[in-house]
């Protein structure tokens, strides 16, 4: 599933997400994402790979979620 927000792309499937923005691409493996719901943010955090990217709405949030299979904090 693509989706296009303010800043740039994200990109994901059921195993991970690729944030594109203009010069930069970051990439998370789906178990280490977390999103919350009401402050619109997606956040990675495992180990070295360490994240936070604010979304435009909460549709967004919530379409990553249904495609991650996660709960929304």
């Amino acid at each position: 599933m693509v989706i296009n927000f303010s800043k740039g792309k994200l990109i994901v499937t059921p195993h991970e997400v690729q944030v594109r923005m203009e010069g930069a691409t970051f990439t998370a493996m789906a178990e280490d994402i977390q999103c919350r719901y009401e402050m619109l943010l997606l956040i990675a955090d495992a180990g070295a790979v360490r994240w936070t990217l604010t979304l435009d709405n909460q549709e967004q949030v919530q379409q990553i979620c249904e495609q991650l299979a996660i709960e929304p904090d």
